[in-house]
């Protein structure tokens, strides 16, 4: 069996804080694909080759995750701020010869997506978010309800290091219990994108990276949230979900993004809260027919049929 995303290049961007790791193939535009938790790049395997046929796809590892850097400093999730993740990913896209770019992120990285779109709005030409609502909207939402879906916010963002011990004594069985948990059937992800989820997580200080992602979450970052309450993403928006995921079944996503930014549609997809894995032809799909709005001169874009990978 083939590695995941054999045909695209790797590589690893330095940045002014962390090296990042990337995977590159294609030409044209740049196309930033950010993953979510409990995850690597490789969730975008099924669609980033179809993708790469009309635009430069950067398939990145968030800090803290797969083969990108893991800086450890004092705990509290200063360092894994969606601030200063979005800056390492302007950062890559720079180092990559593109100064504006089109961003799509999953879960977390639908958050430093969003945050991308606010602190560098003249780099970001459309923005993709899946199956997420803005952290500001999740925190000051919060009901039982939330609580017994979002358990993992509350969880994971405990003070070290009580959850990175728990998730330590046997991190495959609860990265496998995530996947279960959020998704309409295990079988949506391959195995060869399980090893390296399960090869990524079992790392300590993955582990510990993620923790402090979401300790940011609910620190940091809703501070930097509250101070742009009033300021919205300028750039085009697409919200994704999952139909049957609790975004899609509790909220108005697209009313809730409409509060957020100023040009936003949206749809639900077939599928839980992986949407690349469980629907992607939709996906793709979706995808396309968003990005086409803005380069529907361009060729190519309407007449190749996309090389899914299932």
């Amino acid at each position: 069996m083939l590695p995941i995303l054999s045909f695209f290049r790797k590589a690893t961007v330095s940045t002014a804080e962390v090296p990042i790791s990337v995977r590159v193939a294609g030409s044209g535009p740049g196309l930033l694909l950010l993953h979510g938790f409990p995850q690597t790049g490789a969730m975008w395997h099924r669609i980033a080759p179809a993708l790469s046929t009309d635009y430069t796809v950067v398939v990145a590892d968030l800090r803290g995750y797969g083969g990108s850097g893991k800086p450890d400093g004092k705990p509290g999730g200063e360092l894994y701020s969606k601030r200063a993740m979005a800056q390492d990913m302007v950062e890559v896209m720079e180092a990559l010869g593109f100064g504006t770019f089109t961003v799509v992120g999953h879960d977390r990285g639908g958050r430093v997506a969003h945050r991308m779109a606010l602190d560098h709005a003249e780099r970001i030409e459309q923005i993709a978010v899946l199956d997420i609502l803005p952290t500001h909207t999740v925190f000051r939402n919060t009901n039982e309800d939330l609580a017994r879906s979002y358990y993992h916010w509350f969880f994971l963002s405990q003070p070290y290091d009580l959850p990175e011990r728990m998730i330590g004594a046997d991190p495959e069985f609860y990265l496998r219990w995530c996947l279960r948990s959020w998704s309409t059937d295990m079988q949506a992800f391959s195995q060869p994108a399980l090893d390296e989820y399960v090869a990524a997580f079992s790392d300590p200080a993955t582990i510990h990276a993620a923790c402090e992602d979401y300790r940011a979450g609910a620190g940091i970052d809703l501070e930097h949230d509250e101070a742009d309450l009033d300021t919205k993403i300028t750039a085009p928006l697409l919200a994704l979900w999952g139909e049957h995921g609790y975004v899609g079944r509790k909220h108005d996503v697209v009313a809730e993004w409409q509060k957020k930014a100023v040009d936003v549609r949206g749809e639900a997809l077939p599928s839980a809260h992986f949407l690349p894995e469980e629907a992607p032809v939709e996906t793709y799909a979706a995808l396309r027919r968003f990005l086409t709005l803005k380069g529907a001169e361009m060729p190519g874009r309407h007449d190749k049929e996309p090389p899914i990978t299932l």
